[in-house]
This record gives structure tokens, sequence and C-alpha cells, in this order.
């Protein structure tokens, strides 16, 4: 049975290509973004993933993802969120429209030997549709992660550097002892921007794998939505998609 080390709120969204006003297929999505918002303390952080879906189960795909944000408040989001203006020398200003919401639920990082697992289940859209398919965001999934140590060398082209680089504080760095990756054990390797992670697919069924009712999880998880939790007005984002499944 795996140990629980954390649990909270996860939202998915993605942010459309410049000048895209509606998504149609991953080829018109520019980033796909995991909002973690941990029911222990009051910060959420904001994650990117390098491949703009998340990695495929069956195929044990090994993505590369890292911590754009971690704020204090929701509020702080909302400039990255939002719709940004252009200007270009060949096509003048260009509008890339806000990042819009693509599903919900409750996620958990779990110690399960010797490894940590990132393991989710949605509260919306019920049915995963043509989105999150894209996105291939699945309705329950776990993923092994792991942590980069940021004093180990990346291949050429890979990786945060210059001053996205992070410098963790001295007790998690020893956690590394040596090693390019350690488990995500504390969770607080995730409080700092430009830590870089890696998930690796590992199992549909997160809830039998690791021995955790991700359905209690998610039941927790139904006092918070993406629009209340991180205080985005309705207004300022199409809502039907995100319970029907579709791009928007």
């Amino acid at each position: 049975m795996a140990e629980l080390l954390e649990d909270g709120d996860i939202y998915f969204l993605y942010r459309p290509r410049v000048a895209e006003e509606h998504v149609d297929s991953l080829e018109e999505v520019q980033r796909l973004l995991v909002i973690m918002h941990p029911w222990q303390g009051r910060h959420l952080r904001l994650l990117v993933v390098g491949r703009k879906r998340l990695p495929g189960i069956d195929a044990h795909d090994r993505f590369w993802a890292f911590v754009d944000e971690v704020v204090d408040r929701p509020e702080q989001l909302h400039e990255t969120l939002r719709a940004r203006e252009y200007r270009t020398k060949t096509r003048g200003e260009r509008e890339q429209p806000p990042a819009r919401p693509a599903a919900e639920g409750a996620y958990v990082i779990a110690r399960h030997d010797d490894h940590t697992h990132l393991a989710y289940e949605l509260e919306l859209p019920l049915r995963p549709g043509p989105a999150q398919h894209g996105l291939s965001i699945e309705s329950e999934a776990s993923y092994i992660v792991t942590v980069k140590n940021p004093q180990a060398p990346s291949p050429p082209g890979v990786g945060l550097g210059g001053d996205r680089k992070v410098k963790l504080p001295a007790a998690l760095q020893r956690r590394f002892h040596g090693r390019r990756f350690a488990p995500v054990d504390p969770p607080g390797f995730l409080d700092h921007p430009g830590t870089e992670i890696v998930l690796i697919g590992a199992a549909h069924d997160a809830s039998e794998e690791l021995q955790i009712d991700l359905d209690a999880e998610v039941e927790r998880a139904e006092r918070s939505t993406i629009f209340g939790d991180l205080r985005i007005g309705r207004r300022e984002r199409p809502v039907a998609p995100l319970f029907v499944g579709e791009w928007a």
C-alpha cells in the first residue's frame, strides 16, 4: 500500500496558440498547464508540461515538466492565464487567447516502494471528450514522478537554464545524494519555481495500484471548482466545454 504524502485539487488548462480564437485539436494548443492546490496550505502551484499533453499510460511515455509559478493567492495567477497581446514586425499586434479549462478533480502524491506517484481522478468532465483525449487527460491515471537534480548537467537544449534554474534549500538538495533524479518526497520540492520533474505513464487504475480511495478524494474536491477556487469570472472563460469535454 502506498503512503499518502499530499492531496488536493487539480486543474488542467490549455493555452491556445496565438490568434487561435477556437481550438479544434492539439495542433492549435501552445501549452498544457496544471494547477495543484494542496489542501494543507494556502499556496497554489502552476506547472507546465513540455509536450502539450500528459504522458500516455500504455506507452509509458516519459515527459518533462517544470514548476512555473508558486503563489499564495489565486489572483496572482490571473496575469499568467489571461489573454496576451504581442507586437510583431511583420504582422503588427496579435493576441493570444486566455488559458481555457479542460478538466478538474482531485490528486494525490504518494510514496510507493522506492518511488513516488502523482495520481488523480477527475470530477469534470464526467466523461472525457475530444479535448481530454487530445491532451491525454484520462478519467483516472497514475504517473511515476521524479524531480531532477538542478546541480546535475542537462543535455544541450534541454531543461531550464539561466535565471530560471532553481536553487533548492540545502535540506532538499541533500535528498539527491548526488543522484540525477530523486522521488518527489517531500512534495515541498514542487514549492520552488524552476523545479523540473519527469512524469512517466504508470497505470489507468490509480486507486487499485496505490490502494488509495480516489473516489473519496474527489468527494472532498467537490467543494471546489476551477472558477471558485481560482476566482476566475465565468465571463472570462467558456464554461460549457468543461462539462461536456469539448474544445473551446
